[in-house]
């Protein structure tokens, strides 16, 4: 059987099975009344779950999740309500809605032909733990999958359009077959697969949202070091924009007045905050992913800048 024919099969298969899902709303504690989400509707053994809607037909209420999302309109278009009840926007065949756990939406989509949605669901921890370092040294990414807005409630989402041969649709379709076809290792052969993505959003991320307006040099390294700040010397950031170190470090001191020293422990402890209060990784997971050798360094580091030791501030 061709590869063809074997991923419309999976596609009907989980087309089938969407049904079947319990994806039922439930009255959001603290919430104001009809503010409604809905919880993991995978198996208790599952952190990646694949989902594929198929039909004519689709139209939510307006709801929340407590679950990352990646929707890919991989048939025909649909909309997607936000939190704005006016922010209406269209999913084009071929682009991508990513969305935070807790963020407001509701699907849309009616037509004479059939729409197809494939969704990739992953749990909020498992998010977390293993997808949060791919994403680190792009600061607009990461900010947006681990920062709460002001309202908890969010109308943020990301809205990518990669196109038809983009390898984003490779690893979708990849994936959609792998768990229609469920066995013992589907989900390590899913969180191998979802990693490969991650990157390539990232990479498109970048792409579609790439800065054309001029920076300044110091305000490159600046971006530089935020995006680097686990473990950015600056003997990488002269290497990288091809200045001697002690031109970047007169640079720095010039146009901001304080030392780069100074500059890189205000980025990690900025870091850190976020990390502390958004995710429920350890202080030695933490660590580690600030660049600090070992806790006792980063405790110091977080205890002379806050006055607090990060385990008290958690």
């Amino acid at each position: 059987m061709n590869r063809s024919k074997i991923l419309n099969l999976a596609i009907d298969k989980l087309g089938i099975e969407f049904h079947s899902l319990d994806l039922t709303f439930h009255q959001m504690d603290g919430g104001k009344k009809g503010d409604v989400t809905s919880y993991w509707p995978g198996g208790e053994n599952e952190d990646i779950l694949i989902c594929v809607f198929k039909g004519k037909s689709i139209s939510e209420p307006f709801h929340r999740q407590d679950f990352f999302f990646i929707n890919y309109a991989y048939k025909n278009d649909y909309q997607a309500l936000s939190y704005k009840y006016d922010n209406l926007i269209t999913i084009h065949e071929d682009e991508c809605y990513i969305g935070q756990p807790y963020s407001g939406y509701a699907l849309r989509g009616e037509g004479d032909s059939e729409l197809v949605i494939i969704g990739v669901l992953i749990r909020k921890d498992t998010f977390f733990h293993e997808y949060l370092p791919t994403i680190y040294t792009d600061s607009d990414l990461f900010r947006f999958f681990i920062e709460p807005q002001t309202n908890k409630f969010s109308d943020e989402f990301i809205h990518l359009a990669p196109g038809k041969d983009h390898t984003i649709r490779s690893i979708l379709e990849a994936m959609v077959m792998e768990y229609a076809d469920r066995r013992e290792d589907t989900q390590r052969l899913l969180k191998s697969m979802l990693q490969t993505l991650f990157l390539q959003i990232a990479r498109r991320y970048r792409v579609e949202n790439a800065n054309t307006a001029p920076m300044s040099l110091s305000n490159q390294i600046m971006q530089y070091m935020e995006d680097h700040s686990d473990a950015v010397t600056l003997k990488d950031i002269a290497a990288h924009f091809s200045y001697h170190p002690n031109y970047i470090s007169t640079l720095l001191h010039r146009e901001t007045g304080r030392k780069f020293t100074d500059i890189l422990l205000e980025k990690r402890m900025e870091r850190a905050v976020l990390l502390l209060k958004n995710t429920t990784l350890s202080i030695e997971e933490i660590t580690a992913m600030l660049g600090y050798s070992n806790n006792s360094n980063f405790y110091k580091a977080f205890r002379d800048y806050y006055g607090t030791t990060p385990r008290e501030y958690k």
